[in-house]
């Protein structure tokens, strides 16, 4: 074999790894697009309330991500806890995904605390376990304040915050 012939396929070889490689990088980039979540799948994920018409001491109880999530706009006589209220304009709410930390049961609001009939779990008026099975306190989702509305799906500083805390 000449000189020659060995240069020229080594040239062929080196082209077709590059040619290679960038086909592979493309490809990559197109699998990963395809893996992305559609732009309309993004927004459906946040949930927008309004907080200033809701009244002292009602829970209010929406859907997000098809999860229950208790609002409640705390009164002057209720216990202010600031490792787990949200403050929103002055007042103070607690807001909480409503699926109990134990077995994902649905608590119910009562005389000022959030009960679980299935296994006798029992929340405070923040959201923090104090009787029975469950581990921690009702989960606290990712949210953003925005003037006196609550962007759920969300994180701020804020929310991080209350993670660490609570």
């Amino acid at each position: 074999m000449s000189l020659e012939n060995s240069e020229r396929r080594k040239f062929i070889g080196a082209s077709f790894s590059a040619v290679a490689a960038v086909g592979g990088f493309f490809s990559l980039v197109a699998m990963k697009k395809t893996w992305d979540p559609l732009p309309s799948v993004k927004a459906a994920g946040f949930t927008t309330v309004d907080l200033s018409p809701l009244k002292e001491g009602e829970l209010h109880q929406i859907t997000w991500r098809k999860k229950p999530i208790f609002i409640l706009k705390k009164t002057a006589d209720m216990k202010a806890d600031d490792n787990r209220d949200v403050i929103v304009d002055g007042a103070r709410y607690t807001v909480c995904i409503g699926l109990c930390t134990h077995l994902g049961c649905i608590p119910s609001y009562k005389s000022g605390q959030f009960i679980c009939a299935c296994h006798g779990g029992i929340f405070d008026i923040s959201g923090n376990a104090v009787f029975g099975p469950p581990p921690r306190g009702l989960d606290i989702p990712p949210f953003k304040i925005d003037g006196t509305k609550l962007v759920l799906g969300e994180t701020s500083p804020e929310f991080e915050k209350l993670v660490k805390k609570a």
